[in-house]
């Protein structure tokens, strides 16, 4: 059977013959255009002059005289008409951002009623009486009389909230504005296409007689019409101008039930246009043919199922009806551009989405860094989005140049980077993070970033045909905006960039192919008209086909039904004829949809497959796709055996000779605790944590403040009284805040006054930290004064050569530790170390104190016997009281180790703590001739619970955990 466009071209050469350079084709869009003309080369035989070609907004246009205004300046003419309809109501005016989204919805509802020639004084009808109905609309049948009544119950006197109060405020201003707009618009000699569209049915067209120029008109796969239209055909159709070929099958045309015939059956039966073609076919009803469906595992897959579809596809089928893929749902477009087999020629009519490329993400961050900069008048960007520059693949910054940056930013750690130190010497656009003011300003900038990309690019030969017609694309979206805001005051720079965003993300760049060879790939509108041998339709899951999702209006469905105005049910209806008419031509039909289920999709297939699996002649064969899943084995363990290198930066800790070796601190052994693979990355294989700038809550930072905080309280104290009082001690709490922004200073840039203005994330770690410090202090106050300081921070004093053996031979390791604090109060020295984690003073027996397993748990208990340990061979004096200061715990459990039990808190005093430091010694000497036995390999501790966001992680490599801080 010749496809529908042969069947137009044959009818329209035998109508016509040499006439008909003088005919109008009329289409829905122009992809069908180049095929209609190739099917009339190949039935004409000889040169021929061709027809006008015409999509139908193309046509109606010739009868204006005046240009179309573009969104913009509707946008802005509608802003200012009702800010001055506010005035007069002595409301507020609102601001371009705030209008702008209540515009769009605006703009949209006046160009429908436009197109269905709805009055707006009808639509938006104040009525609070319901007597008034029927005297007011007595052309409304019962039925619409029933919408309009349940649309107005719903606003019954004194049931009215606030917010449908504003909305029949707005409700009421609409008709006004409309007039008004309108009224505008012809004042400035402007138009819309719905507004062309209304003048020229309703008779107030500048060129009404435009059709005069053709001998007629043929309108060709035209299915849903608006009143405007109808108007116009059923008139032109009299006159007999207008000749009307409908692309449909009796199957669902005849079957009142089929909603894919509901808008032909309206053409042909309400409105009397009559097929040129004669009778309608009837072959989807008599098709057995076979319609293959797939079921994917992911949204991805059905794209990725393509080479496998395609694989067995004849070499010959290389002609323009030969193959098409469809796809329902469009965003799958990039996915199958990707998956297309090799040797296979294609052409997309749909067009690569710039906010697809990299230029769109370019365009993006800068867009994002003006907002900042004009919100904090030009003084900072944040630095995720200076780092998403400096690494952007457009930028072009120099090695050199991006390293200092990174380098700077990371030594400061600036969450926020000051707009001084962003001033680039090199890259594609050096003035990435200068502020723009004012809209002209900021246009012109985006002009010379994309400049400078296409120079960068061209430079650096990695100029791709697509980008440089994407950056030609945006230059003409960019032209369009500046002219629309020539005449317009200032806007907001967030608002401003919003609307450039908005403009630039409906900006696509055709992609290059054959329109008349190989594979058509396009979206389900686009295949209008267009019939093929192959079909395969991607992505064909409920919700996309049909679509759920409706335009925003004003106007709510029970009006809309009670004026004729489209509803969902009429997209429901189109998007099943499309589907439908698709099936009348091809012999091989391929349906895929993912059956994975989650907030994007259903998981189901299309309603409308379903529906002809259960009353068609088609055979369905069902296939599931499962993507193969690689599984991939857990690493081996790592193990390092102390060889080597290994061995030599090793063996320096144990050698007594060397002047400069290194020495053994707590926070050494007990990451040896935890993991005896770690310790090798940190303190033998030297590997450091990379450079980082966080805006997280970071325990580590919280913890280095308060001890400097504390340090500075107890260094003041101590210099003003060698015996501190309770007294002396309260009276420093007061000056916390203080102390600790300066601690944070000294902490951040390694002097006390170089904060003055805290960040968000700051000002929240200062507050803890003066939460943390107080309860020190105030425990001191309660429970210890008076105290002597005897030493804080001590970082020179303690270190000592401990003896072990390695091999069957005495060694010694250099033990060193900076304490917190030594204090004397009650007649005890005291080695007191601060914690702000969730560290523990308890400890459940003796011999789980010590175990590797609990390392971390025990880490803090471990970490301060061993400065009491150090301190006490180093000085010579005993009986030593560790005290751990843990800020969460030190009110109610005290500093004290304790063993809880049926006995309650029983704490390790005297002769018992002596005894936990002696076996602490043992546990030291027995862990240390383990980290020196060169027959024990470094290896991971898999009883060690990891810390979250470890940087050591891919090493060790153990999964996420949470830990509990």
């Amino acid at each position: 059977m010749p496809s529908f466009l042969q069947q137009v071209a044959t009818d329209l050469l035998s109508r016509f013959g040499d006439n008909l350079k003088d005919v109008a084709v009329v289409l829905t869009n122009k992809r069908p255009i180049v095929f209609l003309q190739k099917h009339f080369a190949d039935l004409a035989g000889k040169p021929i002059w061709s027809p006008s070609f015409f999509t139908i907004q193309e046509f109606l246009r010739q009868s204006a005289a005046a240009p179309e205004a573009s969104p913009l300046t509707q946008f802005f003419i509608l802003h200012r008409l009702h800010n001055a309809l506010l005035r007069e109501e002595g409301r507020p005016e609102e601001t371009p951002d705030e209008f702008y989204p209540l515009a769009e919805t605006i703009l949209s509802d006046f160009a429908q009623l436009d197109y269905d020639l709805v009055q707006p004084e009808e639509v938006y009808a104040e009525l609070r009486d319901m007597a008034m109905l029927q005297q007011r609309f007595p052309h409304l049948s019962a039925e619409q009389q029933r919408f309009m009544r349940q649309f107005w119950e719903s606003f019954s006197a004194g049931k009215q909230t606030a917010i449908q109060q504003k909305f029949l405020q707005l409700w009421g201003r609409l008709p006004r504005l409309y007039q008004r707009f309108k009224e505008e618009l012809t004042r400035q000699r402007l138009a819309t296409t719905a507004g062309i569209y209304r003048d020229l049915a309703e008779g107030r067209a500048a060129n009404a007689d435009f059709l005069a120029a053709y001998i007629q008109v043929a309108f060709v796969g035209f299915n849903a019409l608006n009143r405007c239209e109808v108007k116009l055909f059923t008139q032109w159709q009299d006159t007999g101008k207008a000749l009307f070929y409908f692309d449909a099958d009796s199957y669902y045309l005849d079957d009142d039930l089929q909603e894919a015939g509901l808008f032909l059956r309206r053409n042909i039966r309400q409105y009397g246009l009559r097929h040129a073609l004669g009778e309608f076919p009837a072959v989807l009803g008599a098709k057995t043919d076979r319609i293959e469906l797939f079921t994917t595992s992911g949204k991805v897959a059905q794209a990725k199922l393509l080479p496998t579809l395609l694989a067995n596809r004849p070499a010959d089928r290389d002609t323009p009806t030969s193959t098409a893929i469809i796809l329902a749902d469009e965003s799958l477009l990039i996915p199958v551009l990707q998956s297309l087999p090799d040797g296979i020629h294609f052409n997309v009519t749909m067009g690569y989405p710039l906010t697809q490329s990299t230029l769109f993400g370019y365009i993006d961050g800068w867009l994002g860094a003006q907002r900042q900069l004009a919100a904090n008048q030009g003084r900072f960007v944040h630095h995720l989005d200076v780092e998403s520059m400096l690494t952007h693949p457009l930028s072009g910054v120099s090695l050199d140049e991006r390293l200092a940056l990174q380098e700077r930013i990371n030594s400061n750690e600036w969450l926020e980077v000051p707009a001084t130190e962003l001033g680039l010497r090199s890259g594609s656009y050096p003035e990435y993070f200068t502020r723009r003011t004012g809209n002209a300003a900021v246009i012109q900038a985006l002009h010379a970033l994309l400049d400078g990309v296409l120079r960068f690019r061209q430079r650096t030969d990695s100029l791709r045909h697509m980008e440089a017609v994407l950056i030609l694309a945006v230059k003409k979206a960019l032209n369009l905006l500046q002219d629309g805001l020539a005449h317009n005051p200032e806007l907001p720079m967030p608002f401003l960039c919003a609307l450039i965003r908005k403009a630039l993300q409906s900006v696509s760049a055709p992609i290059e192919g054959e329109p008349l060879k190989g594979v058509q790939i396009m979206g389900l509108l686009e295949s209008r008209c267009l019939d093929f041998d192959e079909v395969y339709i991607i992505g064909a899951n409920e919700g996309a086909l049909p679509s759920i999702s409706a335009a925003p209006t004003f106007i709510p469905d029970s009006i809309r039904r009670a004026h004729g105005l489209p509803v969902l049910e009429n997209q429901d209806a189109l998007s099943a004829y499309l589907f439908y008419r698709l099936l009348h031509h091809p012999r091989h039909i391929t349906v895929v949809c993912n059956a994975v289920l989650d907030d994007s999709n259903s998981g189901e297939v299309s309603r409308f497959v379903r529906q002809l699996a259960f009353e068609s002649s088609f055979t369905f064969i069902h296939r599931n796709q499962q993507q193969s899943i690689k599984t991939i084995p857990a690493p081996p363990s790592l193990r390092l055996p102390k060889t080597g290198a290994a061995w030599n930066k090793l063996s320096r800790y144990l050698d007594d000779r060397d002047s400069d070796r290194p020495k053994l601190s707590a926070s050494a052994l007990t990451t040896y605790l935890q993991s005896p693979l770690l310790f090798f990355l940190k303190y033998v294989a030297g590997i450091k944590e990379p450079p980082k700038v966080t805006g997280e809550f970071e325990m580590n930072r919280l913890g280095n403040v308060v001890h400097r905080a504390m340090e500075d309280v107890y260094a003041q104290l101590k210099t003003e009284n060698d015996t501190i009082t309770a007294q002396h001690i309260r009276q420093h709490i007061k000056a916390l805040p203080k102390i600790c922004l300066q601690a944070l200073s000294k902490e951040l840039y390694g002097e006390s006054g170089r904060i003055q203005n805290p960040n968000s994330m700051q000002r929240i770690l200062l507050k803890v930290a003066e939460e943390y410090a107080a309860v020190f202090l105030q425990y001191d106050a309660a429970h210890v004064a008076p105290l002597r300081i005897v030493e804080l921070e001590n970082e020179r004093d303690y270190s000592l050569a401990f003896p072990i053996t390695v091999q069957g031979k005495p060694r010694t390791v250099k033990l060193y530790g900076i304490i917190d604090r030594v204090d004397e109060a009650n007649g005890k020295t005291r080695i007191v170390d601060y914690k702000t984690g969730r560290d523990e003073v308890k400890y459940n027996g003796l011999d789980t104190l010590f175990a590797p397993a609990s390392a971390k748990s025990n880490k803090a208990m471990i970490q301060t016997l061993f400065y009491t340990y150090v301190y006490e061979q180093v000085t010579g004096k005993r009986d030593v009281e560790p005290n751990l200061y843990i800020a969460r715990k030190l009110r109610k459990e005290g500093p004290l180790f304790y063993m809880s039990g049926r006995g309650g808190r029983h704490i390790a005093e005297g002769a018992e703590l002596e005894d936990i430091k002696a076996q602490f010694v043992f546990f030291l000497r027995q862990t240390l001739e383990e980290l020196f036995n060169p027959d024990i390999p470094f290896q991971h501790n898999a009883d060690a619970v990891p810390y979250p966001n470890d940087p050591y992680r891919e090493f060790i490599g153990v999964p996420q955990a949470i830990e509990e801080e």
